[in-house]
Formats: C-alpha cells, structure tokens, sequence
C-alpha cells in the first residue's frame, strides 16, 4: 500500500521526504541526500514498462495509473511515494483510489512563499510569469521521451493543475489523511515531526524512539541540508535555462519571506485569486 507525500511544487516534500529516509531508512539517522530516493517520485517512466505503447500519451498513461499502483502493491509492503500530482480524474481515470493508498500526508505552504522559489527553481522571467505557472489550470511538468537523455526519461508528465486546484483536490482525499503545513515545521519542528510521526504509527504499526525522531530533526534542518548539498551534491538539482549551471536545490528555505520579497501588486492578485483557500489555511 502507497503512503503519499503530495504537495504542489516547493512547498516543503523534499524536506520531509529527508526526514523521513534519516528515520526509516538509516540507521544512524543521519541526514542524508542519496537517502531521499528511498522515497521516490510518482509517476515515472518506470512505472509504466509495459503497460502503454506511447509514454508520452497522458491518455495513455491516465488509464494506466491505478493499474501500475497495483503492480506497484503486488509485493503487499508499504511504500513512500513523493507526487506533485494533483489528485485528479483525467477522461474518467482517477490518479489513485483507496485500494493502493494507505494514507496521504499533505504538505502545502504559502502561495506567497512558493512564488519565489518557483521563480527561481524553473527560471521564470519574472514574477508574473510565476504567477501565470501558479494559476495554470492545466499546468503540467515533465518532458518527452528522449532516447539519448537517461535524466529525461526518468520525467514525466505530471498533471499539477493550479495551486487552488492542487490543493484543493488533496485535502478531499476521503482516506488517512493528514494536512503538514510548511511553515509549522519551520517554527514548531518538534511538534510538527512528532505528528508524522504518531500519524504513522497509527498507520503502519511502527513505534518511534524518541531520541532517533530528535536526532532524525536536527540532522534534517536546513542549513544542515544546505551544507550537504555544497559538499556532496544533489541529483534533484535542477540547471538554470539561460546559463546552464546547476541551481542549488536548498536556496532561501527560512529567509524566503514574502513580507521582503514581493512586489505588493503581485502580493495582491496572490492573495484575491486564492482567498477562500488561503482563508482556509489561516494565511489570511
């Protein structure tokens, strides 16, 4: 059965995904950024070896979801799977359904935040065209096939709508559900982490220690995976379109703050194109 980490792009999953891999995957639990695909991402091209003739056809690879989720599951273990994905019905195809998934941890954080990490880690022109990214109802990432870019063929395309719609559709999951915002892990970690974790062990039946979920938090705050990625890398790292050269992946994180950052015009259509969900969230 799939546990999902589902967020709309930086909004903190690769944060958690890193907490997680320190608690369940190392024995030490030592921060660790090869650790991470311990936890990989959903979909990929892998995921679909066999079932469809076209990979890049999303009709295609719609009516193929719950099927590669079930082939996925034939082992009966748990998985961890990271999605961007939005919770949709492509054609009639749902992306999951209760018969693959355990549970949803839900991660989201302030659209005002996100906006500039999404400007700097896909090389937006500027602000608005952020913006357009954000309110792009039929937004979705990934690449074509290419025979000669093995980086390439691991991507999909991966349907992430707006980030109303995104959101929106996780937080209806009718299954275990469980909502993580960002920037509670930012001023309550302990507390925040310690939700994971007992949201877990209700789940899978898994008891934590609690000096490993401690030693797991504090080797996976910022600046530690900020000092990890300077000195050994990270294969998420993405390039930047007009220069060429790798971005780094743990960028602002704690001091991306709106309040300091946003020009007050695009603050304002941020904060009118998503009040009810932002209401909601407690952000307004």
């Amino acid at each position: 059965m799939i546990i999902w980490l589902a967020s709309y792009p930086k909004s903190g999953n690769t944060w958690i995904r890193s907490f997680l891999a320190s608690l369940l995957f190392n024995r030490n639990n030592k921060a660790d950024l090869d650790g991470i695909s311990n936890i990989p991402q959903y979909p990929l091209r892998s995921h679909f070896k066999n079932l469809v003739n076209n990979i890049d056809d999303i009709k295609e690879i719609s009516s193929n979801w719950v099927k590669s989720q079930s082939l996925i599951n034939n082992d009966k273990k748990i998985k961890f799977f990271k999605t961007h994905h939005a919770l949709c019905n492509y054609q009639g195809n749902n992306f999951t359904n209760l018969e693959n998934t355990l549970g949803v941890i839900h991660i989201v954080r302030d659209p005002r935040n996100i906006i500039s990490s999404l400007l700097y880690h896909y090389s937006k022109e500027n602000y608005n065209k952020a913006l357009e990214f954000m309110l792009d109802e039929n937004k979705a990432l990934g690449k074509k096939f290419d025979k000669k870019s093995p980086t390439v063929n691991r991507d999909m395309f991966t349907i992430i709508s707006s980030w109303k719609n995104n959101y929106n559709s996780w937080k209806n999951f009718k299954g275990n559900y469980l909502l993580i915002k960002y920037e509670n892990l930012l001023f309550e970690p302990n507390k925040e982490f310690y939700k994971i974790c007992n949201y877990l062990t209700d789940k899978i039946n898994i008891k934590f220690d609690d000096e490993k979920i401690f030693t797991a938090i504090k080797e996976n705050n910022f600046e530690n995976l900020k000092k990890l990625e300077n000195s050994k890398g990270f294969n998420e790292t993405v390039k930047d379109k007009s220069t060429g050269k790798l971005k780094k992946f743990f960028n602002l994180g704690p001091e991306n703050k709106w309040e300091n950052l946003l020009d007050p015009k695009i603050k304002t259509m941020i904060e009118t194109e998503f009040k009810k969900e932002m209401k909601e969230l407690g952000y307004l």
